[in-house]
């Protein structure tokens, strides 16, 4: 299979559910909570500005590609997070959900790595159609393996840095570190990176040995 056409399928999934649109909204939608808050000191002031800057851009995607469900994924979150911190008055509580999405995430992804059937491995195998037919390929398994670990690395990280800041409430920190870690820059590498593994795979003159597997394969 060529490049582009591995490129191209292994990146489908991604675009299914709403792909960069996606990202980029959440990531806008923690900055004009922060911004909003910053100037305001009002907790549900700034949740409807940021619900209000979702909705948006969700009227703007369905206008434009007619993805209903894609627009609704962002709106939802943005949502549950406003009614949270509205709820409660504590403006860190918006940060919440992401904080929990970062840690079920690496939860998942850990749990993919140790059972030998890697995320990526699923999320590209759906993509392309083939279902499991990968795992009979211990290369390609090896490359989901560590595909799937670098995410997980993202997952941690963030998981990491977010939970001390959220249980001390310091809600700049939070939101400069919930829209890097959890948003489009962090999910950007994570990305670039596993696209140069599937690369690699991908181009038979490319003589980079294949990575070191994590954990034995069964």
């Amino acid at each position: 299979m060529s490049l582009s056409v591995l490129s191209q399928k292994s990146l489908s999934l991604f675009a299914a559910v709403g792909g960069w649109r996606t990202v980029v909204e959440g990531a806008a939608s923690r900055v004009l909570f922060l911004v909003a808050y910053l100037v305001t000191d009002q907790v549900s002031t700034s949740a409807l500005v940021a619900v209000g800057g979702v909705v948006g851009f969700a009227a703007a995607r369905v206008f434009a590609d007619r993805k209903y469900w894609q627009a609704g994924v962002g709106l939802f979150v943005v949502g549950a997070s406003a009614v949270l911190a509205g709820s409660t008055g504590r403006a860190v509580d918006f940060y919440l959900p992401a904080v929990l999405m970062q840690a079920a995430g690496g939860a998942v992804f850990l749990v993919s790595i140790l059972v030998r059937w890697p995320m990526i491995g699923l999320a590209v195998g759906a993509a392309r159609g083939e279902r499991f037919g990968w795992r009979r390929d211990p290369a390609r398994r090896r490359r989901y393996q560590v595909c799937t670990a670098v995410f997980l690395a993202k997952y941690g990280i963030a998981t990491m840095v977010l939970v001390p800041l959220y249980l001390t409430g310091k809600v700049t920190s939070l939101g400069i570190a919930a829209t890097l870690l959890g948003g489009a820059p962090a999910m950007g590498v994570c990305i670039y990176l596993c696209w140069r593994i599937l690369r690699a795979q991908a181009d038979p003159t490319n003589p980079t040995p294949a990575p070191a597997v994590i954990g034995p394969n069964r």
